[in-house]
């Protein structure tokens, strides 16, 4: 869509809303795809679009059973105070209560924050862990040997187009990665079906951490639920802050949420994935984003930048695992 397209859109989604708030609107701001701050004389919401109502009604029903079984630092759905249901142009809008944020945002540069995640993660799984069984017919499986196997197929497939910007060395050492990594895990997946479920939040990336304005950490965006083993989300974080930490093993052992797998093979064969640089690449191919010169370089630097940290950092697995 162009930008006068994104004008008009919003544009009429902005005279949509004030037909339907009783509350006098006074300011709507577009934070990403379908999700808004909107104010009002009285009140500021976050507004979130769904493709269907059942979706949002998952959304509503998951964060209402959190909140009711102790878990407080996530947002609420709230019953909004307009004229009916909000539904423009396809998407069903639910209204989520504001966090007011810091004015530090939330970041993974920080070790505190690294080991103020792993601690807020632990509680949401131990919280959802008592009523994951109620979910099991809503929410799908976790299985994340199935979708890394097709995370590398894709980039498999982008690999005539990927040499444009990628020199080969680097991408055959970055696809044997993966292939030993899957094959470690096929071999011990027992692992991943011993370990007791809970709802996986399935995208622990730092902007789904929120520090509020008293400094309380909050976990925000449960669009990815699952469920499966808690390692799944510490494995996909882990995945988050090794850029941070300098692949060092050591330094993510200093994480104890991460630290009591440090000593399963399925777990170590996991850690050497390349889900960042096939997450990204595949992305940005699919989205043509590639002439972006920011998300370019960030790529590259994952890719090529980190690429000597990160073979040390397998090496060291290889070494353990031997």
């Amino acid at each position: 869509m162009n930008k006068n397209g994104d004008d008009d859109y919003f544009d009429r989604l902005l005279s949509y809303f004030q037909s339907q708030f009783y509350e006098r609107i006074i300011g709507l701001i577009p934070i990403r795809k379908s999700v808004f701050l909107l104010k009002t004389k009285k009140n500021t919401y976050i507004i979130k679009g769904y493709r269907t109502n059942s979706r949002l009604r998952l959304q509503e029903a998951f964060t209402t059973t959190l909140r009711r079984e102790g878990f407080t630092k996530a947002y609420l759905f709230l019953a909004p105070p307009v004229k009916e249901q909000l539904f423009f142009e396809g998407t069903y809008f639910g209204c989520i209560e504001y966090i007011a944020p810091n004015k530090i945002d939330f970041s993974f540069h920080s070790q505190k924050n690294r080991l103020d995640g792993t601690e807020l993660l632990n509680q949401f799984h131990n919280t959802t862990a008592s009523f994951a069984a109620r979910y099991r017919t809503l929410l799908p499986n976790g299985r994340l040997i199935e979708k890394w196997t097709e995370r590398l197929h894709v980039f498999s497939t982008n690999i005539p187009f990927l040499g444009y910007f990628i020199n080969e060395p680097f991408i055959s050492e970055i696809v044997s990665w993966a292939k030993w990594s899957l094959a470690g895990m096929e071999k011990h997946q027992a692992f991943f079906k011993k370990e007791p479920v809970v709802i996986l939040h399935g995208d622990v990336a730092h902007h789904n951490f929120l520090r509020d304005t008293l400094g309380q950490l909050h976990l925000i965006d449960f669009d990815l639920i699952s469920i499966g083993p808690a390692s799944m989300d510490y494995l996909q974080y882990a995945n988050r802050i090794l850029p941070f930490i300098d692949w060092s093993f050591e330094r993510l052992a200093s994480h104890k949420h991460i630290k009591k797998y440090l000593h399963e093979r399925a777990f170590l064969f996991a850690l050497a994935y390349p889900a960042d640089i096939f997450r990204e690449w595949n992305r940005m191919i699919r989205e043509k984003s590639y002439n972006d010169p920011v998300k370019y370089k960030q790529v590259m630097d994952l890719t090529i930048g980190q690429f000597y940290a990160r073979k040390k950092f397998i090496d060291h697995l290889k070494d353990l695992l031997d």
